[in-house]
């Protein structure tokens, strides 16, 4: 049997086989780092997931709202009593101190939908407000993310195989989910990702890149962080 859903929703019900918590904690602990000086009092967290960053936040007595296009991540945001949503981040209301979009979320859209998405997310500042993302380098995606993994448990297996070619990532996610008679459900979907080079992001005439810092996440100088203000 194959079942067809969303390729966001897809990747929801398959990441805790992917094995990223740690990357995903080290990214929370960089991002709540940069912001430790900020006066910010309200946060919008664009491609919130299951809102392990908003949590952070909302400890430090920030006011957090999350958006997601995954419908599976923002159920389980609501059921941990978080503030979050399933629309595009251009369709939020209200202004924030800062917005985040954390773990490679520009990487998901393609240069004509990444400058709309700047464009609207700095109308969605205060005045001195802070964007905050992080993107894969070239290295990122051809030496990194490329190539196939599978991951098993006793009710599912995950099966991913990634190419890189003409800076485009395609990434096609098998699962297989056990059923209660024996049988197997399959999911497949295919997820592309978008390589940027930094002019994209230099020539933005309503946010002003301020500060890249490249890191490694996974292999050496895999990411850069993004800082942002609104011009």
């Amino acid at each position: 049997m194959v079942d067809k859903m969303t390729n966001l929703d897809l990747y929801a019900k398959a990441e805790h086989l992917l094995g990223i918590e740690e990357a995903t904690e080290a990214l929370y602990d960089l991002y709540r780092s940069e912001l430790d000086d900020k006066d910010v009092k309200t946060l919008l967290d664009v491609g919130c997931g299951r809102g392990g960053f908003m949590q952070r936040m909302i400890s430090d007595g920030v006011k957090c709202k999350g958006v997601d296009l995954s419908s599976v991540m923002v159920e389980e945001c609501k059921e941990k009593g978080l503030d979050a949503v399933c629309i595009e981040a251009t369709e939020i209301d209200g202004q924030y101190d800062a917005i985040v979009s954390i773990f490679d979320v520009l990487n998901f859209m393609d240069e004509d939908t990444l400058t709309s998405f700047l464009n609207a997310m700095a109308n969605k500042l205060n005045d001195n407000g802070i964007f905050i993302a992080d993107i894969n380098t070239k290295y990122g995606f051809s030496d990194v993310a490329e190539g196939t993994m599978s991951s098993e448990n006793e009710k599912e297996f995950l099966s991913v195989d990634a190419m890189f070619e003409d800076d485009e990532l395609h990434t096609k996610f098998t699962l297989f989910e056990k059923n209660e008679n024996g049988t197997f459900t399959k999911y497949q979907d295919t997820i592309v990702q978008y390589f940027h080079k930094m002019k994209v992001f230099q020539k933005n005439d309503t946010l002003e890149l301020v500060e890249k810092q490249v890191f490694s996440l996974y292999d050496t100088e895999d990411k850069i962080l993004l800082i942002f203000k609104k011009r």
